[in-house]
């Protein structure tokens, strides 16, 4: 499907360069953020106590964050559990203070608006959970990584598949330098929608390099630079429709989800974002470099040299 169909080639990579110039500062910028700063981390990875509520009638969120606000809480998660009126609480841990004595205070300011609110359960998050979620987090980073490696590799040709890994991990560095840089809190969530931009990510990619594998068979005059700048071009018109609709997903739950969807639907933006970017122009860069060549996606054979069908046959590359 295409809304508009672009009859002249755009000469994308005569400015690979200079782009990914831009996307090398970019990549040490949030580098540098991420080893001076590094991420703030929520409850779920450094440890807390984790409360549930339940009140008489359905619970004003926004008024259970103020009121745990003004105990001096910054970074409280606070979302339904169940029903609407069931509510979970996070609370970083502080130290001297133990889990028992946060829940008593929370529940009393809680108790100020609403004297029905009743304590449900009380737990206490340790760092040890916290590290095991880290590490099981890394874990899952690097299998997304080396599947899509293989997956690559198999369908196209391994210096695709370098040129994906090194443009995704660019989408990924770029999200976590952004988080490192405003202090955003970095939870579950958050880690979910990076392991989504990847997927999202190596989709428009794979996009792409069918397109130049296409190409390779159809245009036997054409140059590599002119190949990659025709597939580009060529779908541009689905990469508009595509990520613009989910990108108007993304913002309602940006703008109407609540505190709770707020980071999530921040990242996917971000990711979004530079994964157009990354997939257009990074790894379509890094593949030309590579001296990704037809050779290397068409694969020749004596039956299609000599089918009469085969527009192309006969053809000397």
């Amino acid at each position: 499907m295409e809304f508009f169909r672009i009859h002249r080639t755009i000469p994308f990579m005569r400015h690979a360069l200079v782009l990914n110039i831009v996307s090398f500062v970019t990549f040490a910028l949030a580098v540098f953020f991420l080893v001076t700063k590094g991420l703030h981390l929520s409850v779920e990875f450094t440890g807390g106590t984790v409360m549930e509520v339940a009140y008489s009638q359905p619970a004003d969120l926004s008024k259970v964050r103020s009121a745990i606000g003004k105990l001096g809480y910054a970074d409280v998660q606070v979302q339904n559990f169940g029903t609407s009126r069931d509510v979970l609480i996070r609370l970083p841990a502080q130290k001297g203070v133990s889990a028992s004595e946060q829940s008593t205070k929370v529940v009393e300011a809680l108790k100020a608006d609403e004297p029905s609110v009743q304590l449900r359960r009380n737990e206490f998050v340790g760092p040890q959970v916290g590290d095991e979620l880290t590490t099981n987090g890394l874990k899952a980073l690097g299998m997304v990584v080396v599947g899509i490696m293989i997956y690559l590799a198999f369908r196209f040709e391994w210096k695709f598949a370098l040129a994906t890994v090194l443009a995704n991990l660019h989408d990924v560095v770029i999200i976590l330098g952004f988080f490192a840089y405003f202090q955003w809190e970095f939870s579950l969530a958050v880690l979910a929608a990076v392991l989504a931009v990847l997927g999202y990510s190596v989709n428009e990619s794979v996009v792409i390099f069918d397109r130049i594998r296409e190409n390779f068979r159809r245009y036997r005059k054409m140059s590599t630079v002119e190949i990659i700048d025709n597939a580009i071009t060529s779908t541009i018109s689905r990469t508009i429709i595509t990520h613009g609709s989910t990108q108007l997903v993304v913002l309602s739950m940006f703008f109407f989800g609540g505190p709770t969807l707020h980071y999530f639907s921040l990242a996917l933006t971000i990711g979004i974002c530079f994964g157009i970017y990354s997939s257009a122009f990074v790894a379509a860069a890094i593949a030309m470099w590579l001296g990704v060549k037809r050779e290397d996606l068409v694969k020749h054979s004596a039956k299609r040299d000599g089918d009469p069908d085969d527009p192309n046959a006969g053809a000397v590359v």
